[in-house]
């Protein structure tokens, strides 16, 4: 695969970000999950994560974007956050 269409995958879905959002699952799924960076400290030359927020969200194009909101948490760190995330996001769709 060459670097245009290599994707980043954790845990074995699609991750994209933009800004300061991280989108984690497919689309094509029921659910996907919604990272928010809400706040940051430098670390060295790093911004590191220091609040995140997290929701379970429907991919339902016909919903309004709050009625899609299925679960929502703040963690302290991107790492939480994912950790979240994967467990929310496995449950979601195994009870497809």
């Amino acid at each position: 695969m060459d670097k245009k269409t290599a994707a980043l995958e954790y845990k074995g879905y699609p991750l994209r970000r933009k800004d300061n959002l991280i989108y984690f699952g497919s689309m094509a799924d029921k659910y996907i999950i919604m990272l928010q960076i809400l706040d940051t400290k430098k670390i060295k030359d790093l911004d590191v994560a220091t609040k995140v927020s997290v929701q379970l969200q429907l991919t339902d194009p016909d919903l309004k974007s709050r009625d899609r909101v299925v679960k929502k948490s703040e963690k302290d760190s991107l790492y939480a956050a994912m950790d979240v995330a994967s467990v929310w996001l496995d449950r979601a769709l195994a009870n497809r």
